[in-house]
């Protein structure tokens, strides 16, 4: 035991037949405050203690987040009490108003195949490939995918990206970024530009997504990309880069 909670001991002692306290009551004080840390326990426990033997006015010394030890001399009696510890309010009541259900994202509706969606055709997709029942449209940027079984809660494949208007610029600033960390790669599609590379950290030992942007007209831009998981299909990335060209070249826009 310290010598800290010995001379305590031995305080307590001389004072308890004048003030008739109990002679436990640093021990009561210091086992109740074990469960703090020990620099609290020791302060808090001296603090009572020097109350005790001066018999002085009401000494508060906080034990924790949630109690303090009062210690007073009323009638000469010594009281030691947990109270709420001043300054502290009760927490905010939970606010259980039901938060807004968010409206379900617009799409594209019934695309039969898919290769038709918006003001962009596909013209070649890789072989047993189906529309997944997916799409999403959000005005200046729209798209939809394609899987191995066209079921919608299944992983893509393919996915293509249309972005118009004010979208275009985001995209732009995108490639630069690109660029400028000298990831990817220029690249002509007929008589188009387009930029070829691997976006984002991959899973489990991956290059990432295979991508190419492709500009499709003044004020419209492409961005296709193969599923990490499905470019493994593939015996190389040079022919995953052959595909993602190929289906580049056969994508048409209308306007």
């Amino acid at each position: 035991m310290s010598t800290l909670e010995d001379d305590l001991r031995r305080l307590m002692g001389d004072e308890t037949a004048r003030l008739r306290a109990a002679p436990d009551l640093v021990d009561r004080v210091l086992r109740s405050s074990r469960r703090r840390k020990a620099n609290r326990v020791r302060l808090s426990a001296l603090a009572a203690a020097v109350a005790v033997a001066g018999a002085v006015v009401p000494v508060y010394r906080i034990l924790g987040p949630d109690s303090v030890v009062s210690v007073s001399r009323p009638g000469g009696q010594v009281a030691v009490s947990e109270l709420s510890q001043p300054g502290i309010t009760e927490p905010p009541a939970i606010d259980d108003t039901p938060l807004p259900v968010p409206s379900e994202t617009a799409d594209l509706g019934d695309l039969g195949d898919g290769r038709a969606f918006g003001r962009v055709k596909v013209g070649y997709l890789p072989d047993g490939l189906r529309w997944s029942h997916w799409s999403m449209d959000r005005g200046d940027r729209y798209t939809t995918s394609w899987n191995h079984d066209g079921d919608e809660n299944s992983f893509y494949c393919v996915q293509i990206y249309v972005y118009e208007g004010q979208a275009v610029e985001e995209v732009e600033e995108r490639v630069q970024a690109y660029r400028d960390e000298g990831e990817g790669e220029e690249v002509a599609v007929d008589d188009r530009t387009g930029y070829l590379l691997r976006q984002g950290v991959g899973e489990d030992g991956m290059e990432g997504t295979p991508t190419i942007i492709l500009s499709v007209g003044e004020g419209r831009r492409v961005e296709v990309m193969f599923s990490p998981v499905y470019a493994k299909e593939f015996k190389s990335a040079g022919a995953v880069d052959r595909e993602l060209t190929r289906i580049a070249e056969g994508l048409t826009a209308d306007g």
